[in-house]
């Protein structure tokens, strides 16, 4: 693949998100391509995603999604440094927002619209967080290792999720912020009792603790992944005319509105905007100042107060306490 990294020298959006379909058997395949930074993806990746997913909601090539991750990891979250750079430049913001190059002036900061902004951006199917929610086809994940944040989004918006043993699920959020995007329908997923559990202690949930909760189809060996996930899209493929899935899924589609699936999306993306007012209490991690001292040190640091299997990293959770 060639070289065709950004100004910022990150990968473009294209080679972050890779996209290919298989007229014969109706199969696309989105693939997150950036393993070296645990398959985060840019804004612009992010934007490319939802593009992608929309087009196949038209396409009557594709009547079933398969989105899966090179390497060892579906993912670990978006590019949050990328996104904290857009806290000082707004012109990352409003290319975010699809306004580049236009003449709009992105709200100061101080101001309540300064946050509340791109927090209800990710609200849109557009922005690439849940554009899952309104795909006219068959989504399946294929979860391994990290299973976190935008990455768990994903989990949770697809139709099934097939994922090895060793998959960890969660979102980071919940042990350095408090919030995530996706939580309406992560409470309706899990059940109330385990997501409680999953926000207030901030651990991971290993793919053992998800298939309990409903919230995984199956669970194999990493080795059984790929060809398990290939045997139910193909099974999938086969069922029914594309119109039948077209049908089907704007079926579910009105039932997830119904329980408040994008009400739900609204309401966290407002309590996001109002993180910079929650005063710490002695010893807390402090998302913008683990950011400024160095987040992967301060993350490492906070993670090593936690016992073991609370941890959110790999390593650190095969430690002793």
């Amino acid at each position: 693949m060639s070289d065709t990294r950004t100004d910022s020298g990150r990968p473009s959006a294209e080679e972050i998100i890779r996209y290919h379909k298989d007229p014969a058997t109706k199969i696309a395949t989105i693939t997150f391509d950036r393993p070296e930074y645990l398959n985060a993806p840019t804004s612009s990746a992010r934007l490319r995603y939802a593009d992608l997913l929309r087009g196949a909601s038209v396409d009557n090539d594709v009547k079933v999604v398969v989105i899966r991750g090179v390497g060892d990891n579906l993912g670990s979250g978006a590019d949050l440094p990328e996104f904290m750079e857009g806290v000082d430049e707004p012109e990352k913001r409003l290319a975010e927002l699809r306004l580049e190059g236009t003449d709009v002036n992105y709200p100061p900061k101080g101001t309540f619209r300064n946050g509340a902004t791109i927090s209800a951006w990710y609200a849109n199917v557009q922005a690439g967080n849940r554009p899952l929610q309104e795909l006219k086809k068959i989504s399946i994940v294929e979860a391994k290792g990290y299973c976190y944040g935008w990455h768990f989004y994903q989990a949770a918006d697809a139709d099934l999720v097939i994922s090895s043993d060793d998959a960890l699920f969660g979102h980071p959020s919940f042990r350095y912020y408090g919030w995530g995007p996706r939580m309406w329908t992560w409470v309706q997923m899990m059940g109330l009792r385990k997501f409680s559990e999953m926000v207030f202690t901030g651990r991971p949930f290993t793919a053992a603790d998800m298939e309990k909760c409903n919230f995984l189809n199956k669970v194999v060996s990493r080795d059984q992944l790929e060809a398990e996930v290939d045997k139910y899209a193909l099974a999938c493929a086969r069922n029914r005319p594309v119109d039948t899935v077209f049908m089907q899924k704007m079926f579910f589609e009105v039932y997830k509105q119904h329980q408040g699936e994008y009400m739900g999306s609204l309401l966290s993306a407002f309590f996001e905007s109002m993180g910079s007012g929650v005063a710490p209490d002695a010893g807390d991690l402090m998302l913008d100042e683990a950011i400024e001292s160095g987040l992967s040190g301060a993350v490492k640091d906070n993670d090593s107060r936690f016992p073991p299997d609370f941890r959110l990293s790999k390593s650190s959770r095969s430690k002793d306490s």
